[in-house]
């Protein structure tokens, strides 16, 4: 399998590698990085390291994150000059393999970037599925991994000192939702979930902030890794007459939550879908079908937040948008802010032994274009709120935290047959 180089390109030509997908002959490996650099003027070099799926289950979100990772990438090494390391720069490159959305997959090819390709430091696939099996030779190998696309609380109950997570933990996922349907006057919930680590923290939470809001949970379902319908848990519910709807999963899955609500005729009065709805590419989709549809949101453009490096979310998504054709999910944006996150621990540090960063990132305090991180003492970023988005007239729209909204929310919904 060759790797996939992401490296001191011209910005034309990285993209097309990242979005093409295309393989360039590996370098040698490195027992260290001052060793990329022989003599006074020789170019120095730090190695990153990702496993990232390019096929199978995670394909979509998968692309997002090799195209966030690639964002920070082509800023570091041809805008800002390199990563600062005391009195001296070092560009970076990125190797990333295809994890195939398999866990084992992704193990062996993080093995395979520390043992033979000599890399630094790790950034993490997508998913926590993923994430689960990547961190955990991470954590064998004391390298260090920082991700943005594993929020499962499980990651982190494991005692690891090398693994940092930029994102909200899954657990919070629905509270900004569930709070402010309450506030609407919402009284019941339902909550279907696929059966591994972030849907069922993801559902863990729903439940959490159904109590916390005074909203009675009338049935939860799970179902299996790859499902390919949902219509037997969709009529369970729709006998039970939910005010709210609740779907932990991924992408394909807010497809399937949306079509068979729409042929079974089920009308709860909000649908809160995890991962589909803050991507554009769901209204691509379902069209019409994704009207009223809420979602948890990591970042969205409109947002407030702004750094040195990226300036505002506004700045950062057309930059994204100039370089990639399309506008960053926000699978993408914390993909970049995992990278960020990385470099800002490093010139911090001062220093490129793991020691030294992970001390940095335990000190870590900033905030970014997709919001603050700080990372508390299991790794997780304790510092950033979630947001929560609605798809109105066609647009994705922030409605919760209030001081992050840009539209108030649509409740209830209108039945399919009254759309």
């Amino acid at each position: 399998m060759m790797r996939k180089r992401l490296s001191i390109l011209p910005l034309l030509l990285m993209a097309a590698i990242v979005a093409a997908a295309c393989s360039l002959a590996p370098p040698a490996p490195v027992d260290e990085p001052q060793s990329a650099a022989t003599g006074a003027d020789a170019e120095k070099i730090i190695y990153l390291g990702a496993a990232v799926s390019e096929t199978g289950k995670f394909s979509r979100e998968g692309k997002d994150t090799r195209q966030g990772y690639g964002v920070w990438l082509d800023w570091v090494n041809n805008e800002y000059g390199g990563i600062k390391v005391g009195d001296e720069r070092y560009k970076v490159e990125l190797i990333m393999y295809d994890d195939e959305g398999d866990p084992d997959t992704a193990a062996r090819l993080v093995e395979k970037l520390i043992n033979e390709d000599r890399v630094d430091f790790l950034l993490g696939p997508y998913s926590s599925f993923l994430t689960q099996s990547a961190s955990a030779i991470a954590e064998k190998y004391n390298k260090i991994m920082i991700e943005g696309n594993g929020a499962a609380e499980p990651l982190f109950e494991r005692g690891f000192q090398n693994l940092f997570a930029v994102l909200t933990p899954a657990v919070n996922y629905t509270r900004s939702a569930l709070q402010l349907l309450a506030d609407q006057g919402a009284e019941t919930v339902v909550i279907a979930y696929e059966d591994t680590a972030f849907p069922t923290s993801v559902a863990d939470g729903a439940q959490r902030w159904a109590e916390e809001y005074g909203l009675e949970v009338l049935g939860v379902e799970t179902y299996p890794v790859n499902v390919a319908d949902v219509s037997g848990i969709m009529a369970k519910f729709k006998e039970l007459e939910p005010d709210i709807f609740i779907g932990g999963g991924h992408f394909n899955d807010a497809v399937l939550f949306i079509r068979a609500a729409k042929e079974l005729d089920f009308n709860p009065k909000a649908m809160v879908i995890t991962v589909g709805p803050s991507n554009p590419k769901l209204i691509e989709e379902v069209g019409a079908d994704s009207e009223y549809v809420i979602g948890p949101t990591q970042w969205e453009a409109s947002m407030s937040y702004a750094d040195e490096y990226f300036g505002t979310a506004a700045e950062y998504a057309a930059r994204y948008e100039n370089l990639w054709g399309e506008p960053p999910t926000y699978q993408a944006a914390e993909s970049t802010a995992t990278a960020l996150a990385l470099h800002i621990a490093i010139e911090q540090a001062g220093a490129i032994d793991t020691d030294a960063v992970r001390a940095s990132l335990r000190n870590l305090d900033v905030v970014t274009f997709y919001g603050p991180i700080s990372f508390d003492e299991k790794g997780r970023n304790a510092a950033k709120p979630m947001g929560a988005i609605q798809i109105q007239n066609g647009e994705i729209l922030v409605v919760a935290p209030t001081n992050a909204a840009v539209a108030e929310l649509n409740y209830p919904a209108p039945t399919w047959k009254d759309r």
